[in-house]
């Protein structure tokens, strides 16, 4: 699966977050891609998916309790 580096915007990001986490769930990717994918995003995005020790609200409204419940374990944010 192919994802960007550097996204222009937090709606961008968060459809992309949908995305790998989607195929995880529909076991087209292994657990390490995830994991890969998921730091991958949030090192090179971090303003962009979390700011004042929360996701961004576009992101909590465009990806949901489920997916970024999945999210906050791979980072180990609470």
């Amino acid at each position: 699966m192919e994802l960007k580096l550097f996204y222009r915007t937090q709606r961008d990001l968060a459809v992309d977050l949908n995305k790998i986490i989607d195929s995880y769930w529909r076991e087209e990717i292994k657990e390490n891609e995830l994991i890969d994918g998921i730091k991958n995003l949030y090192e090179n995005n971090r303003e962009k998916l979390i700011k004042d020790n929360q996701f961004t609200k576009v992101v909590q409204q465009q990806c949901g309790k489920r997916r970024l419940a999945v999210v906050g374990k791979v980072l180990d944010i609470k």
